[in-house]
């Protein structure tokens, strides 16, 4: 069976619909770094998307080309995950999309290398006819985090980030925001195919004891 990140780290993928403390470790990613309304048909968020799965991809399926990666499993490639932020603003300004910074990103298996990445964005630029340059190869570490399983609208997040900025006060954390640590959105729902009422996203904030 096909190694699933959403099994294996439960507490980061599948959290509860009330705010928890987690500690996120360091883990590596797929990611592209850009800036502006993710809604925008065509715009640069959507060929980030359209980039992200073509690299992740080409990566899974390596096991089936010449080219083998040490250490290769099989694995279902995890769910889409975004950091935003905006200048000068704390946290995010939901009415304000065009403001967005982002930085898109799909996890990478541990054993994918800085040289299997650019094998693959080499490779799926030639197969997929897409330039892929744009990808990174990046590592993050979060550390200490709140967390909440959002239901519903992205428009309707402010009401999640109210019940965990409660729970902080409540257990003697504040937010820790910086260019480094930022509103963290992990897409358990395809939008595509979901209505926005019914979507799952998982609302991560940077924290740190009051």
């Amino acid at each position: 069976m096909a190694f699933d990140f959403k099994k294996a780290y439960k507490e980061l993928y599948l959290p509860k619909n009330q705010p928890a403390i987690v500690n996120v470790e360091r883990a590596n990613y797929i990611g592209i770094t850009g800036m502006g309304d993710p809604n925008e048909e065509g715009g640069a968020y959507q060929k980030a998307i359209s980039v992200l799965y073509a690299v992740a991809y080409t990566l899974k399926m390596s096991y089936k080309t010449d080219y083998q990666i040490k250490g290769f499993f099989e694995y279902v490639v995890p769910p889409l995950e975004g950091f935003w932020w905006q200048d000068d603003v704390a946290g995010v300004d939901l009415t304000d999309k065009s403001a967005f910074h982002w930085i898109s990103v799909l996890r990478l298996p541990d054993f994918i290398t800085q040289q299997d990445f650019d094998w693959a964005v080499e490779t799926a630029t030639k197969k997929k006819k897409l330039d892929c340059s744009m990808a990174r190869f990046m590592t993050i570490e979060e550390g200490l985090c709140v967390q909440i399983l959002h239901t519903g609208s992205f428009d309707d997040e402010a009401k999640s980030v109210a019940l965990m900025d409660a729970y902080l006060m409540d257990h003697g954390y504040v937010n820790d925001f910086s260019n480094q640590r930022l509103h963290h959105e992990v897409y358990l729902s395809d939008p595509r195919k979901t209505p926005p009422e019914k979507r799952k996203t998982v609302i991560r904030h940077p924290i740190k004891k009051r």
